[in-house]
This record gives C-alpha cells, structure tokens and sequence, in this order.
C-alpha cells in the first residue's frame, strides 16, 4: 500500500528552531537547550534571524525570560517584522520570577497576539521559575536561586516530548 503525500510529509523529521534570547542568568537558554535535544533543533538569537527564513521551518519555538511582564523587546520587534504565514506552528516558553497558569498567560499575551496576527498557530506554552535579580531583588541575593532546577529541566523535557 502507497503512503500518499501528507503520509509521507507527516513521516519525516520536523525541522525546529527556537529564537531565544537569555541574558542575565541564562535561564531560559537552560530549557532551550533541552528543547533543542529532544527537538533536534537550531537555536539561534532574534538578532541572527532573517525574517524570511522562519519559512524553512516546520515548528519555530519563541522564548525569553520575562521583563516587566512580557517577553525581551528583541523578540517582539522581530515578531513585528515577520511575514504573514499560513497556519505555522510556534511555541512560547519563558523563565521568569513568579509562575503560575494566569500569569503565564499575561507574560506571554504580547508576543502571542503578535504570532497570532502574522498567521502563526501557538500549539502551547511553557513558563518556569528563573533566577532573578532584578531590581531590588539583588540587595536580597535574589528569588528563585537555583532555578530552572532539575525537575524544571524534566518538565521541559516533557513538554517538548508533547509537542513533538
């Protein structure tokens, strides 16, 4: 029995990227990184991307950690300057120093509202505690030191493993 030819497309491998841009702690590059095993895929910062190019890719994950309640301003420009899409798939993850489902969903509101208006599908979404010092929070030695921890890195995984 022939496959036809959306069996076949949907029997090779997805090509993935992440943008990431992680910068005071490296956070966030930690759960790329997993990402990017389980994912097989490229990690790049938005400042290496051509606009153009997110074409070539088969699921594109977006992430940062969190500033003054929204992603870095590199990714939301780069979203400002991407080309409408038909239907491709994305993800956002960040770190950040609160976590919890509502406050997932308004860090993230920004940069998805801008995916969403160029054509992008965000298939979900994953936030966990990042080391932060921001601020006063430094004078303290921080909030969430040790984190992304082990089971941070696990829950990563794991996402990824479901989205895949």
């Amino acid at each position: 029995m022939e496959k036809n030819d959306n069996e076949i497309k949907d029997s090779l491998p997805k090509k993935s990227l992440l943008v990431l841009y992680s910068y005071h702690h490296q956070n966030t590059e930690q759960i790329a990184k997993v990402f990017s095993e389980v994912l097989d895929a490229e990690i790049k910062t938005p400042q290496q991307i051509n606009p153009e190019e997110l074409q070539e890719y088969d699921l594109v994950g977006f992430g940062s950690g969190i500033y003054s309640a929204k992603h870095d301003e590199s990714l939301l420009e780069l979203a400002d300057d991407l080309p409408e899409v038909n239907n491709k798939n994305a993800f956002l993850f960040s770190t950040a120093g609160i976590t919890g489902e509502s406050k997932k969903t308004k860090d993230h509101r920004t940069l998805r509202e801008k995916l969403e208006s160029k054509g992008y599908n965000i298939i979900d979404e994953f936030q966990c505690k990042g080391f932060n010092t921001n601020s006063f929070l430094r004078l303290f030695g921080g909030m969430n030191k040790g984190r992304p921890n082990a089971k941070d890195l696990k829950n990563a995984e794991k996402f990824a493993v479901k989205i895949t």
